[in-house]
């Protein structure tokens, strides 16, 4: 951008050389040094400043009304003309490039389809403010039995779920190996989890294997609206958008049970809503389900109280306790995806800042470890002590959030429990506090407390409020309190392939099961699909196992196939 003819703050000393670079007054009278320091000006500026001279009038004169110094004009005309010129030759060279179609196509699909990405997840449609159940859309073929924000995104979401496909090899090898036998054949399979382009392919993974699937979100903020239009153009019933309010989430689950002609027999669950809700206003149809599939820890604490009290009357396998939930997901998701959100809503540097973790658990060994690496101070709050020596023992401080909530930059809670941070700790939080959550349930922040009068709340971007006190201390909010890395960003595919799989394989392991292998209880998935979904893995590293020879297996006591370890065994 050329500067103003008029700027009256360029100055040039009588021991300035025009490079860009200070040197010292030399000695001498002025003439010597305005001799000197033509010598070191260089024959293109020289040019540059003859140009700009032919060009000054006496009469242009500063705002002030004075007369500027020939010198400051002719430097100002000179960078004028050394910006012309570059800009000149930068276009001949820009225009001399042979282009290819390929190539120019290809950068640009590239760079509109990062954008769009990042778009399409962490940002608010300002385009269409109005509810998706005010509207009637219709796919290509006519089909209308869905609810979303966009239909026409459709195309875009494809794109984006293709991509995930690239990531996610042992759902690709389920289609391959299992898509001609069609094992989910004749299941009805209703869902609740976050609608991204990861459990896009898990869904249509379903469909490949013969299940009938309708879908809903299990969280407000999470769902990729051109990911739902993808789906719900490919045939498969959706029912979630981004920004759904609380009895839009409720509308959208009980669309996806209650259909004409259409009862689900399989649940697969994260956080246990959609559980909850069959339960309590469909209990008939509760009672006729084959078995249920569930991922997090709030939903798992639900099924486990129902099975104490003698109410779950179906069989439901446990995926969060798996160890390729356990070990994989909620350890290195976490720890790749937590920096995502905080820097894309926030823009904070680490370095040296105090954070303190709640929970030591998969998740919040993931969120530490990221921390720590960026040259954070962290702390960790526990209730076991064998979380709490773990913590210690990889070089963090166990404290109470009491302790240190004063001092401490960012409060991440990851426990799966309610109440974590409360209002007497949102109290007592220094000004600019950034709080957010990476549990499942957005319960461990206790917002009820902080929705009242003598506090207001500014919505500052998307999904970042400041929570302002009488005396003008802020506090900054992340999500609503909600799971923060799929709430504000995204997370690898690759690791939530291991996930998916494994929720792939229990689905279909209730479904097959005779009668009489699982009770009406709460069951872990047996050690082989455990080592199965993980070997299905290895293959996109070019890892290698070793085998065990006859002698080997023996003296183990276990077979040359597996399982290789017993199910009490803590990887």
């Amino acid at each position: 951008m050329p500067l103003p003819d008029d700027d009256p703050e360029l100055h040039v000393g009588d021991g300035a050389v025009l490079t860009g670079e200070t040197e010292e007054v030399a000695p001498g009278t002025t003439e010597e040094r305005a001799k000197d320091q033509a010598v070191k000006i260089s024959p293109n500026l020289l040019q540059m400043l003859k140009a700009a001279e032919s060009r000054w009038s006496p009469q242009d004169q500063d705002r002030d009304g004075t007369e500027v110094s020939g010198t400051v004009k002719l430097v100002a005309e000179a960078l004028k003309t050394d910006m012309q010129i570059q800009l000149s030759d930068q276009k001949q060279k820009f225009n001399k490039c042979p282009t290819k179609t390929g190539h120019l196509s290809l950068s640009r699909s590239i760079s509109q389809s990062s954008t769009d990405s990042y778009r399409s997840v962490c940002s608010e449609s300002s385009e269409d403010e109005s509810s998706p159940k005010d509207k009637l859309q219709k796919t290509l073929k006519g089909l209308s039995d869905f609810c979303i924000k966009n239909i026409k995104q459709a195309d875009f979401g494809r794109r984006e779920i293709e991509i995930a496909q690239q990531e996610m090899p042992a759902l690709m090898a389920l289609r391959k190996r299992a898509g001609g036998e069609k094992p989910l054949s004749g299941a009805k399979v209703v869902g609740c989890t976050h609608i991204t382009a990861q459990t896009a392919v898990l869904i249509e993974t379903l469909c490949v294997l013969g299940a009938q699937c309708r879908w809903a979100a299990c969280n407000i903020y999470s769902t990729q609206n051109a990911v739902a239009a993808a789906l719900a153009e490919g045939g498969t019933p959706i029912f979630a958008w981004r920004g759904e309010s609380e009895n839009d989430f409720w509308w959208c689950i009980d669309r996806c049970v209650c259909a004409d002609s259409w009862q689900p027999n399989m649940i697969l669950d994260d956080g246990g809503d959609l559980t909850h809700w069959i339960y309590k206003k469909y209990p008939s149809l509760f009672k006729r389900l084959k078995g249920i599939v569930e991922e997090s820890v709030t939903g798992i604490y639900r099924l486990y109280q129902l099975s104490k009290t003698g109410r779950l009357c179906v069989p439901a396998i446990n995926v969060n306790d798996s160890v390729t939930k356990q070990k994989f997901d909620n350890l290195y998701c976490c720890k790749e995806s937590l920096l995502k959100g905080l820097k894309r809503t926030t823009d904070v540097m680490f370095g040296g800042k105090q954070v303190v973790v709640c929970g030591y658990g998969g998740v919040g060994k993931g969120c530490c470890a990221s921390l720590k690496a960026m040259g954070a101070i962290v702390y960790v709050t526990e209730v076991d002590p064998i979380c709490a020596l773990q913590a210690c023992m990889d070089g963090f401080r166990v404290t109470t959030l009491c302790e240190v909530v004063k001092q401490v930059d960012v409060v991440i809670t990851c426990t799966g429990n309610k109440s974590v941070v409360r209002r007497e700790h949102l109290d007592r939080m220094k000004n600019g506090c950034i709080v957010c959550n990476m549990g499942h349930s957005n319960t461990e922040i206790d917002l009820e407390s902080i929705r009242t009068a003598e506090l207001r709340w500014e919505h500052v971007r998307t999904q970042v409020h400041h929570v302002i006190w009488p005396d003008g201390k802020r506090v900054v909010l992340l999500a609503e309190g909600r799971l923060l890395n799929l709430s504000c960003s995204t997370v690898p595919s690759f690791v939530l392939s291991i996930t998916a799989a494994t929720q792939a394989l229990a689905l279909i392991e209730l479904f097959n099961a005779p009668e009489g292998r699982y009770k009406h209880d709460v069951y872990l998935l047996p050690k082989k699909m455990d080592e199965y979904v993980a070997s299905l893995h290895l293959s996109i590293f070019d890892a290698h196992l070793s085998e065990l020879t006859d002698d080997q297996a023996k003296y183990l006591g276990i077979k040359k196939q597996g399982p290789f370890k017993p199910t009490y065994y803590r990887y």
